[in-house]
């Protein structure tokens, strides 16, 4: 049996110091079952938010505005510490805490000055909350018996220079793991790794001031946890987050939402693609590859089972597992009559996205036009007026796809038919069926999100199927 498991803690459970112990509870839970853990933890809650604010503000120029979010949390880091670590441990702690702030304002007043925010100066300020969370945890481990010992990702996790969305490089990060955190994991040691930074090794790099910090995406410490398990051979990675898993549906939403016990990789992967929140899209991609099961589990319930992602999920008598929604989407349409099907056509207008990179949805073809859907961001004048040297073009913001999973959607008659029935009151713009087996997907005005999907989850989750969903606690709530 393979004893490693990785273990991630979003910002929700590690955000203050009742959160961390409880943290630190479940992980020596896991230890004292015999595993191994290795924890891949995010910044403090609202931490990354806040120092985002922090660099826009100083690349305004506002260094007084800047300086004042930054002493705001180095109070709240210090309070952190101070509640979890004791001296003499909390003295050093709260320096290098001291320390980290120091450099990070020398850095604003800096950008102040200059007023330009860089990509590469944006991810050195970003990757501070995870540089600090996870430095606190690890001594928090130490001091409660766990052994812990803090690992810099950045000595792991190594990309390429793209920041803001750096791209790894799986065989270098293989490498690193099993130089910097395995021999830690043989000794018994619980290590502690920042989620979503890493680095770019510039070419004769020798020496740490040469290495570049970069971030893997907002949402990126899963993809994290997903690289270090594949990189370590895991028996498991587990995704701990503040909700009892996956659900068939927002329950903000849908307050009768039921959590999915079993699903599969690539039913999963559709969904967190698709505007589910409980994983990052790419976190299942190095599961995938080495088969490692997925768990994402609730750090508050931690007794709660949470839901497995496996290779291959049970037969579900129901047609779906879950409705997610992907907001702020804008279609757009290109209208060239005389050369929808001239050869190279539509190569010319998806090398305009490629050259912007931006991802599309969802397309659909007509004799005369050709709709995307991207999502919306301040780059599409830009593309519209690369896409209007084309054919005529216009796009429409403020929309909304509706994505429905589950297995074989293909092989069900008439399930178009429900569907559709189901929302009948409700506009619809553009359609997806056919393309994929598990998807089924259309776009819809983003006011109308939540009135579709109560009327779809009322449609198809009114009789759950007790193999694949939690019906017992959903009995248990009723009563």
């Amino acid at each position: 049996m393979n004893k490693l498991v990785v273990m991630k803690f979003g910002g929700t459970s590690v955000e203050d110091a009742v959160a961390i112990n409880r943290t630190a509870g479940i992980v020596r839970g896991r230890i004292e079952k015999g595993l191994t853990p290795i924890v891949v933890v995010s910044a403090m809650a609202k931490v990354t938010d806040q120092l985002l604010a922090a660099a826009a503000a100083a690349g305004r120029g506002d260094r007084s505005g800047a300086l004042a979010i930054t002493a705001r949390l180095r109070s709240r880091h210090k309070e952190t510490a101070c509640a979890l670590v004791e001296q003499p441990a909390n003295v050093a702690l709260s320096a290098s805490i001291d320390a980290e702030f120091d450099g990070l304002d020398e850095v604003l007043r800096g950008l102040a000055a200059v007023g330009e925010l860089t990509p590469r100066i944006s991810d050195m300020i970003v990757s501070m909350g995870e540089r600090l969370s996870s430095r606190m945890i690890a001594e928090a481990f130490s001091q409660r018996g766990l052994n812990g010992v803090h690992v810099d990702a950045r000595k792991c996790i190594i990309t390429d220079n793209q920041h803001g969305k750096a791209i790894p490089n799986d065989a270098m990060i293989e490498a690193r793991l099993k130089e910097h955190v395995l021999p830690h994991a043989t000794e018994g040691r619980t290590v502690v790794m920042g989620g979503f930074i890493g680095s770019y090794v510039a070419p004769g790099a020798v020496e740490d001031d040469k290495i570049i910090t970069t971030t893997l995406g907002r949402g990126g410490s899963d993809f994290t946890a997903a690289l270090v398990g594949g990189g370590i051979d895991a028996g498991a990675i587990e995704i701990w987050t503040d909700v009892n898993g996956i659900m068939t549906t927002d329950p903000r939403i849908v307050p009768e939402a039921l959590r999915v016990k079993t699903i599969s990789f690539e039913e999963a992967a559709e969904l967190a693609y698709f505007g589910a929140k409980v994983l990052h899209p790419a976190t299942i991609l190095p599961a995938v590859k080495k088969n490692i099961p997925v768990l994402v589990l609730n750090s508050r319930n931690p007794e709660n089972e949470g839901t497995r992602i496996i290779s291959l999920a049970p037969h579900c008598k129901s047609p779906f597992k879950s409705i997610a929604a992907k907001r702020k989407l804008t279609i757009i349409d290109v209208v060239a009559s005389r050369m929808l099907m001239s050869h190279g056509y539509l190569k010319a207008i998806f090398d305009v996205f490629d050259k912007h990179k931006c991802a599309v949805d969802m397309v659909s073809t007509s004799e005369v036009s050709v709709s995307l859907t991207v999502d919306s961001n301040e780059k599409l004048p830009d593309i519209a007026a690369d896409l209007s040297k084309l054919a005529d073009v216009k796009y429409e913001g403020r929309k909304a796809l509706i994505c429905l999973v589950g297995e074989d959607i293909r092989g069900h008659n008439g399930i178009a038919a429900q569907v559709f029935g189901a929302v009948k009151h409700v506009n619809v713009r553009m359609i997806s069926q056919g393309a994929s087996e598990i998807n089924m997907s259309f776009m819809i005005e983003e006011d109308d999100v939540e009135e579709a999907i109560r009327s779809l989850h009322k449609a198809f989750f009114s009789d759950p199927d007790p193999e694949v969903f939690d019906v017992e606690a959903a009995r248990a709530v009723k009563a």
